[in-house]
């Protein structure tokens, strides 16, 4: 019985390490959606000033969409971490139902793997997009011409953190089903 105990305490002690850095993760998360709750306000100022601009002053705006557009990405890429975590995703729940807890439980950790590893590759080819955009000095075709290295920016930080979240999840889940395979089918959810 002393044996089963002393080889649960290392997974115990990595589920708790893992909560402690998911729980780090989570606060910078929070800190970014007042950003990114920000960015969705300002988005709705520009377009607000866009519409008032163009039809009451009948002034040209160039520079608004992008500028929305630019502040809608940020925030949809640099938000999701924080939605994973929450896993405030759309899924579909008619089978997660009829699956026993342990079962559900490895059906998420296989669908945590394959998200990380999707993830993984677009965080890493939108840090290529970033890096090219930025060392080409591109920009936008617009008149105004932002530079497009600020969008692969956000997008390329925002999918790291996702991957970083899953990544998390993925081992805290491995820790979870071990334990739960060393003491029988109840226990950790």
């Amino acid at each position: 019985m002393s044996g089963a105990v002393a080889s649960a305490e290392p997974a115990v002690a990595r589920s708790r390490a893992l909560r402690r850095l998911d729980a780090l993760l989570q606060g910078v998360s929070r800190l970014l959606m007042v950003v990114c709750m920000l960015a969705l306000v300002g988005a709705a100022l520009v377009l607000s000033y866009s519409v008032f601009a163009r039809h009451v002053l009948k002034l040209a705006t160039d520079w608004q969409d992008e500028a929305a557009v630019f502040l809608l990405v940020g925030a949809t890429f640099v938000s999701a971490a924080h939605v994973q975590h929450l896993r405030g995703h759309i899924g579909i729940e008619a089978i997660t139902t009829l699956l026993s807890p342990r079962v559900n439980r490895v059906r998420r950790w296989f669908v945590d793997i394959l998200t990380f590893l999707f993830c993984s590759f677009f965080a890493w080819k939108s840090w290529t997009l970033f890096w090219e955009a930025y060392v080409d000095g591109q920009t936008s075709s617009s008149t105004w011409g932002p530079p497009l290295a600020i969008p692969y920016g956000l997008m390329a930080f925002g999918m790291t953190l996702l991957t970083v979240q899953l990544l998390l999840q993925v081992a805290i889940g491995a820790c979870e089903m071990r334990g739960t395979t060393q003491h029988g089918t109840g226990g950790h959810a």
